[in-house]
């Protein structure tokens, strides 16, 4: 899909070169790969973000993932949930705002802490039904970057009470579940997920896949005014 951007690109022309040339490099050497004319935008962000082309392979889509994004983007308003802070600081405020939406994590808020301690759990599992509390998680963009908990406590809310995120991006990082919570994600049919397969992933792929989707709901938005 082509764009002809202003929002979410570089703000000077010599960020914007830098960045296309990088692009440019990442498709030339990328070599095959599978990913739709709609998917593969993320997944070379991704790799942008990391310069790790692991991610050719990795990154597994659910058929209504981009599609799905993309419209809750347009809709405006919509909100992004985050496990942990450095997903609410990667996200680029200025994009964000384009599209009318705000960040949220609960992650360090004192009763989640409290609630944590008292049944055990972590406090990723205790931020996620939070949100939940909260009816934050209607409809949201939902970024999993850290912790696995947070992820499985999301299935969890999806399939016992019928929560409808408008899409998951799962990608903790980590040795202890890590690997087990995305494939845990991948198995939801009724909500739209981008997960990585395997230990990889961390809060800076979930940033790049939400600004390669912010890039798209752009480009989608300008096409429908020209």
């Amino acid at each position: 899909m082509s764009t002809v951007n202003t929002v979410t690109e570089q703000l000077t022309r010599a960020g914007q070169a830098i960045e296309h040339d990088s692009f440019a490099i990442i498709d030339a050497e990328v070599g095959s790969h599978t990913y739709t004319d709609a998917q593969w935008p993320i997944v070379r962000r991704m790799i942008h973000a990391n310069a790790d082309f692991d991610f050719n392979g990795l990154t597994d889509f659910h058929p209504a993932a981009v599609r799905e994004g993309i419209a809750a983007m347009l809709a405006g308003a919509t909100p992004v949930v985050a496990d942990v802070e450095m997903i609410c600081s990667g996200l680029s405020q200025p994009r964000l705002a384009h599209f009318g939406m705000k960040t949220h994590q609960f992650i360090s808020d004192a009763d989640v802490i409290e609630a944590a301690k008292i049944e055990d759990t972590t406090r990723a599992v205790q931020a996620m039904r939070k949100a939940h509390r909260l009816g934050m998680l209607e409809g949201a963009i939902v970024g999993i970057g850290n912790a696995p908990t947070a992820l499985i406590e999301l299935v969890r809310l999806i399939r016992e009470e019928g929560v409808r995120p408008a899409l998951v991006v799962g990608m903790p990082v980590g040795f202890v579940s890590a690997a087990e919570s995305k494939d845990l994600m991948a198995e939801v049919a009724e909500v739209p997920w981008i997960v990585i397969r395997g230990r990889k992933g961390g809060s800076t792929l979930v940033v790049a896949a939400l600004h390669a989707l912010l890039a798209l709901a752009e480009a989608k938005q300008k096409a429908g005014q020209a």
